[in-house]
C-alpha cells in the first residue's frame, strides 16, 4: 500500500472511531484545558475548580448542540471575568466556536462570530482585564477567532464534499445495476427472438405438412384426415402458446395478435385432441364454473391438461380417463382418473407444476395410484 493510501485508510479509521466514540476526542480536547488551568486551581482551589467543572460540559455538547454550547460558554466566560477568575475560558470559547462553524447553521455561525468579537473587545477595552498592548492583544484574539471559524468552515466543506462523493458513488452503483438489468432484458429479448425463429419455423412446417396431408386425406376419403386436422390445430395452438410465453420473456405487456389465456371453455377444444390421440375421455361438471376468476379457470385448465398429458405418457394402451369438475362453497375440485398402469414413482414436471398452481390458490394436490390406475385430485380455493 502506498503512503497516500495508508494515510487515507488511517483517516477513515479515525473518523469511524470518532463517530462511534465521540467522548474520547472530547476528553482529549478537555485534558489540555484542565492542565492549562492547574496554576489557577492551585492559586484559588475552590473557585477555579468549580469554574473548570462548569466550563467542561459545553465541550461534550458542542457536537449535538453547537450553538447552545457556545452560548453557555459565553455566559460562563462573562461571569468568570466579572468574578476575576481565569481558567482558560477563552480557549474553550474558541473550541465551541469551531464547533458552531463546523456543525451549526450559517445563521448560528453569524451570530456566534458577532458575539465572540463583541465579547473580546468588551473584555479588552471595557472590563479592563488587559491593561497593556491592547491593540496587539485585540489583533491576536481576532486572528485566533478567524482561525477557529475558518477551520470549522473547512471541516464543514470537507464533510459536505465527502457526503457528495458517497452520494455520487451510490448513484453510480444504482446506474450500474440498472445497466446490468437492461443488458439482461436485451439478452432475454434476443433469446426470445431466436427461440421464436427456430421453434416457430419447425412448428410452422409441422402445421403446414399436417394441413396438406389432411387435405389430401379428405380428397381420398381416408380415415387419417381428422387426426391430421387435429395435429394442425394442435400445432397452431402450440404456436400461439409459444408467442404468448416469449412475449412474457421479452417483457411485452400486451400484443393484440396474441390469444387470451385459456379458460374452462377451452377444455371443450382440448378433449377432442386428446381423444384423437387414442385416449377415450369422459367429462362431467357440476356447479357454476363460469363464475370462477380468470386466473383460477386458467389453473384448472392447466391442471387438466397436465394430468391428461401424463396419462398419455404413462397409462399405456387401452386406458381410459375421466375428468370431473365441481364448484361448491368457493372451492373448485378437479379430479382426473384413469385405469391404466399408473405413473412412475418419480414426480414429473407436470405434477410439480400442478402443486405450484395449487399452492397459488391455497389448494391441496393429491396424486397417486388408485385401485385401478392413477388419480389426480386437486381442491382450489377462490381468492377473496
Amino acid at each position: 500500500m502506498s503512503t497516500q493510501g495508508w494515510l487515507v485508510d488511517r483517516q477513515a479509521r479515525l473518523r469511524a472511531f470518532d463517530r462511534r466514540h465521540p467522548w474520547v476526542t472530547d476528553t482529549l480536547v478537555a485534558v489540555p484545558i484542565v492542565l492549562f488551568s492547574i496554576p489557577n486551581i492551585i492559586e484559588k482551589p475552590l473557585s477555579a475548580t468549580i469554574a473548570t467543572l462548569v466550563l467542561l460540559p459545553p465541550l461534550y455538547w458542542r457536537r449535538r448542540y453547537p450553538f447552545p454550547a457556545f452560548l453557555a460558554t459565553v455566559a460562563t466566560d462573562l461571569l468568570l471575568s466579572g468574578l476575576g477568575i481565569s481558567v482558560g475560558a477563552g480557549v474553550i470559547l474558541l473550541v465551541v466556536l469551531f464547533g458552531v462553524a463546523s456543525r451549526g447553521t450559517w445563521r448560528a455561525l453569524t451570530w456566534a462570530s458577532g458575539i465572540t468579537v463583541a465579547q473580546l473587545f468588551a473584555e479588552i477595552y471595557l472590563f479592563g482585564s488587559v491593561t497593556q498592548n491592547r491593540t496587539l492583544t485585540s489583533l491576536l484574539a481576532l486572528g485566533a477567532t478567524v482561525a477557529a471559524i475558518a477551520s470549522g468552515v473547512a471541516v464543514r466543506t470537507r464533510r459536505a464534499y465527502l457526503v457528495a462523493l458517497e452520494d455520487r458513488a451510490a448513484r453510480l452503483e444504482i446506474e450500474r445495476d440498472q445497466q446490468a438489468r437492461l443488458a439482461v432484458a436485451e439478452e432475454r429479448a434476443r433469446v426470445a427472438r431466436e427461440m421464436h425463429d427456430i421453434v416457430g419455423h419447425h412448428v410452422s412446417v409441422i402445421v403446414g405438412l399436417a394441413d396438406g396431408s389432411a387435405a389430401l386425406a379428405r380428397s381420398r376419403r381416408e380415415q387419417t384426415a381428422e387426426p391430421l386436422r387435429l395435429i394442425g390445430e394442435t400445432g397452431r395452438q402450440a404456436l400461439a402458446e409459444l408467442r404468448r410465453v416469449l412475449g412474457v420473456l421479452r417483457g411485452e405487456d400486451t400484443d393484440p395478435q396474441l390469444r387470451p389465456q385459456p379458460d374452462i371453455d377451452d377444455l371443450d377444444r382440448l378433449l377432442p385432441s386428446v381423444r384423437a390421440a387414442g385416449l377415450p375421455v369422459t367429462y362431467s361438471t357440476s356447479g357454476e364454473l363460469h363464475t370462477l376468476s380468470k386466473g383460477l379457470q386458467l389453473a384448472v385448465y392447466r391442471i387438466v391438461q397436465e394430468a391428461l398429458t401424463n396419462i398419455l405418457k404413462h397409462a399405456g394402451r387401452g386406458a381410459t380417463a375421466d375428468v370431473s369438475l365441481s364448484v361448491a362453497d368457493g372451492e373448485v375440485r378437479v379430479r382426473v382418473r384413469d385405469n391404466g398402469r399408473g405413473a412412475p414413482a418419480a414426480p414429473s414436471h407436470g405434477l410439480l407444476g400442478m402443486r405450484e398452481r395449487g399452492a397459488m390458490y391455497g389448494g391441496v394436490v393429491t396424486a397417486g395410484p388408485a385401485e385401478h390406475g392413477w388419480v389426480v385430485d386437486v381442491v382450489l380455493k377462490e381468492p377473496t
